[in-house]
């Protein structure tokens, strides 16, 4: 199971820029549009410094950290739904992905052109999200169309997914976006099965130059005025700095760099942290002394979709799961003493994994 950010925006706005910062990868980052066609992917660890609290404590000799896959998709431009720009192929792209991780210019200069011609972040963000919900609309129509003759037939599900159209298309004629909806939880599933574009939950990063990585600028803080507006959360990095930083090889290093720019952290671990957020995901742990490792599951899962995560013989076979919270792990010294004092407990299939959970999984297949 695998979750994944796509990177989009208009173009030259930094999207491959930041995606060789959060992967350390390298893509052309040309200045020029369409400089990326086909996607690049990359897998990004998810920084969280439980993990190595864990491995300390169980003395693990390795530590594997989870990860998050974003995806850097080329500019779209105005018209990208009608084909302008080689916008279908992009917008497919689109479609694939979990969540999108909308990158924003907030930096001016002529260094970079503009594709617009000037600087407007939010305008910018309107001519994506536009776009989006364009393809959208004309995804219901033929939607519709397929379902018309299943619905005089009768068909219940077809009749249901037609007044989820009529739901989604009433919305997206408003110029709102179907993620911006209050549905009821057998309407939203409905309209999830849409797979429209502009259901897609989104967050903002705000690229700013490098004098302004630490407090942002006048583009970057009217553009999180916005952002709140829509009830996104919004990030302010420095995609170009963020790049130098990540070839620092020494951490102790790389923490001087960053405290000498006022940061706390770098502007990636926020973007990760944002994405990580966004896609509503929380982090379970097991640990011994080969291995520390932190898995992915969605908020709400239960203990046996966690134990499918590591392996479907865990599923398969699962008997219970050994769980020890992350605070009383830490404050109590590990496995054998949470044990002793019964703060290990034993939970079955149904049981919801909290985060921070340290869990062994018993089966027998």
């Amino acid at each position: 199971m695998g979750f994944n950010c796509g990177i989009v925006g208009l173009p030259n706005v930094g999207k491959s820029t930041l995606f060789n910062a959060l992967t350390a990868a390298t893509v052309d980052a040309s200045n020029y549009p369409f400089c990326t066609i086909e996607p690049n992917v990359g897998r990004v660890p998810v920084p969280d410094t439980r993990l190595h609290e864990i491995a300390t404590i169980a003395r693990s000799k390795s530590v594997t950290p989870t990860s998050l896959e974003f995806i850097d998709i080329a500019g779209l431009v105005k018209g990208a739904s009608a084909g302008e720009g080689l916008g279908n192929q992009f917008l497919a792209q689109i479609r694939s992905v979990d969540a999108i991780a909308h990158v924003v210019r907030c930096f001016g200069g002529n260094e970079v052109s503009h594709s617009q011609g000037s600087i407007d972040p939010v305008a910018d963000v309107q001519i994506v999200e536009a776009e989006l919900m364009l393809a959208d609309l004309d995804s219901l129509v033929r939607r519709r169309e397929s379902l018309i003759r299943k619905e005089r037939g009768g068909d219940k599900d077809a009749m249901s997914l037609m007044d989820a159209i009529a739901v989604a298309e009433s919305a997206l004629e408003q110029g709102n976006p179907v993620r911006s909806l209050s549905l009821t939880a057998p309407m939203e599933q409905l309209v999830v099965s849409l797979e429209l574009l502009s259901s897609k939950p989104v967050m903002y990063i705000c690229n700013v130059d490098e004098a302004a990585i630490a407090d942002g600028n006048d583009y970057s803080r009217s553009f999180q005025i916005y952002a709140e507006s829509q009830g996104a959360s919004c990030v302010t990095t420095s995609a170009r700095l963020e790049a130098e930083i990540g070839l620092i090889e020494e951490l102790d290093e790389r923490d001087k760099f960053l405290m000498a720019l006022g940061l706390g952290e770098s502007g990636l671990s926020r973007v990760i942290k944002a994405g990580y957020a966004l896609l509503e995901l929380i982090t379970f742990f097991t640990a011994g002394p080969k291995e520390a490792r932190a898995w992915t599951i969605r908020s709400g899962s239960r203990a046996v979709e966690a134990a499918g995560r590591i392996h479907s013989d865990f599923a398969r076979g699962f008997i219970r799961a050994e769980t020890i919270s992350f605070e009383d792990y830490l404050s109590l010294g590990g496995e054998s003493p949470c044990r002793d004092q019964g703060r290990l407990r034993q939970e079955g299939r149904d049981y919801v994994v909290e985060d921070g959970d340290i869990i062994l999984f018993r089966f027998n297949v």
